[in-house]
């Protein structure tokens, strides 16, 4: 049952939908002429420390979420101001001070940054729950991913006339999310790559459990322009987190694990870039010559498409439960990251419609692409299919 149909089935009538496809339509609209990233260089990027002055954020008798969030993202800028000079590091809040949810947003597109990083603590009902959780922008899987999205997305509610600002979204309304399903994420794949990245890192480096990489409707990642990620530190509802969680050093170890993810998705996408755009000079160089069809491939025929159902820092049995119901399964390596896809083909359309039925089996599946081997972006692939 897809999201309009859940909707449906809870009451709402098809009138009412429409006017929330309506609602979605017009909360796009900001974005409309705002240019996505397409940046190959890495050269901008803006922290978020979440909450902050009189919006404390998830509390807790140990530690306050704006606080924790403020010390880890100024330790993450001074590493990488430290080790990449030249890249321009901006905070959407330095100090505890309230920054409205579409201020965060604003800076980053104003500044034409190249990667947003936003980061956050967690709280559950639950105060056994611990673990780290990485999200991109994305329709909620789960019950859980919503309510995690509503509880950051109400920052909303201290700010004056936020109805209007917000073009009447309703953070604590679930209907109100169906906006995040009209949503085409242009630096999707980036995000994600990143999100893979700094699980990675929290779970090798720093040895903390690792509840994995997700998607939900987050409006300060709907914002902006730039691959985008959310970071969710840990809970500050379990003690023995909490009190983790208040120490220096320990926030020093997050955010050098945030760290070691930007840089290694740093180089990872400045090295493609180079590599890709040596490919093409080579092409250029080679114009003048006459070379017969049949000795080099077409460029369609080094476009890969296929499904990614499943992402590990441990290698997984191909025969593994895990692959029920899935045919040819493929195992790939990316950063010491085990990536395993369904599906082979060089047409986007058919890679879609496989999309749709593994969909029924691994519900948070995602289109991957690789150009010669090496993973791309759809709008690359689409660039050199034209070409």
């Amino acid at each position: 049952m897809n999201i309009i149909q859940e909707y449906i089935y809870r009451g709402l009538n098809i009138r009412s939908s429409v006017i929330l496809l309506l609602l979605g339509a017009l909360v796009l609209q900001p974005l409309v002429g705002v240019s996505q990233s397409n940046h190959s260089m890495i050269n901008t990027v803006v922290i978020d420390a979440g909450h902050g002055g009189k919006d404390p954020g998830a509390v807790s008798k140990i530690v306050n979420e704006k606080d924790v969030v403020l010390s880890i993202a100024l330790k993450l800028g001074t590493y990488i101001e430290k080790y990449f000079p030249a890249v321009h590091v901006i905070y959407t809040r330095d100090t505890d001070v309230f920054i409205p949810l579409n201020r965060r947003s604003e800076i980053a597109n104003q500044n034409k940054a190249d990667l947003f990083i936003s980061i956050h603590a967690n709280a559950n009902n639950n105060t056994s729950i611990s673990g780290t959780e990485t999200y991109t922008l994305g329709l909620h899987k789960t019950q859980e991913n919503l309510e995690v999205a509503m509880k950051e997305n109400a920052v909303m509610l201290y700010e004056d006339d936020y109805s209007t600002k917000y073009e009447g979204f309703d953070p604590q309304n679930p209907a109100s999310y169906i906006i995040f399903n009209l949503m085409q994420g242009m630096n999707r794949e980036k995000s994600i790559n990143l999100a893979e990245l700094t699980e990675f890192q929290f779970k090798t480096r720093v040895g903390r459990h690792s509840r994995g990489v997700r998607e939900a409707g987050f409006w300060v990642l709907k914002q902006v322009s730039m691959p985008s990620i959310l970071v969710e530190v840990g809970f500050v509802s379990n003690p023995t987190e909490a009190n983790y969680l208040k120490h220096s050093d320990n926030q020093d170890y997050l955010a050098s694990a945030i760290f070691r993810a930007f840089r290694d998705y740093k180089t990872k996408v400045e090295e493609s870039s180079v590599v890709l755009e040596k490919k093409e000079e080579l092409v250029q160089a080679d114009t003048s010559l006459i070379v017969p069809e049949t000795t080099e491939p077409k460029t369609d025929s080094l476009i890969e498409f296929c499904v990614q159902v499943k992402s590990s820092s441990k290698q997984i049995p191909l025969n593994s439960v895990a692959f029920n119901n899935l045919e040819d399964v493929k195992e790939r390596i990316s950063d010491g990251i085990y990536k395993y896809t369904v599906g082979s083909t060089n047409q986007y359309n058919e890679i879609v419609q496989l999309q749709k039925e593994v969909r029924k089996v691994i519900s948070d599946c995602f289109v991957v692409v690789f150009y010669n081997g090496e993973r791309i972006s759809l709008s690359k692939a689409r660039k050199l299919q034209k070409t």
